[in-house]
């Protein structure tokens, strides 16, 4: 019976590294593309932003309860890597965090954003290959 539960747990872990992984690539590559050709620039960049802030909570949790599932299911490796992945995805929050009202806006704003922008998605893209590391490696029951 317990064998059986370790089964599930790695098929469910697997599941929930796979979806990180898609969520994580349409949120930083597919919807962005669409945006930049659909939108203006300052509406696709606003839409960007939230999409990376609003999609890095979800993909983060998905990815912790994968990492849990791998710990359940004997895959320790991949565990300790989805957990990292997971850390990974949530600092997006504080990467596109917007300053305070007390703070003043720094000249060349508009660089200094867009350069946080670029930093968020290269941290999505990042921890999108880390989360597919967690896969094989749960896959690989290691």
């Amino acid at each position: 019976m317990l064998d059986g539960l370790r089964e599930l747990a790695q098929a469910l872990s697997i599941a929930l590294f796979g979806f990180s992984t898609g969520c994580a690539w349409v949120a930083a590559i597919v919807a962005p593309n669409t945006s930049y050709d659909r939108l203006d620039y300052s509406r696709a960049d606003g839409h960007v932003r939230l999409l990376l802030i609003n999609s890095s909570n979800h993909i983060a949790t998905a990815c912790l309860a994968a990492a849990a599932l791998a710990f359940l299911a004997g895959a320790l490796s991949a565990g300790i890597v989805g957990a990292l992945a997971t850390a990974g995805f949530f600092t997006n929050r504080w990467t596109l965090a917007p300053r305070t009202k007390d703070e003043k806006a720094p000249p060349g704003r508009r660089t200094r954003d867009k350069t946080k922008r670029v930093v968020a998605v290269s941290l999505t893209l990042i921890f999108t290959l880390v989360t597919l590391i967690a896969t094989g490696l749960a896959i690989a029951r290691v």
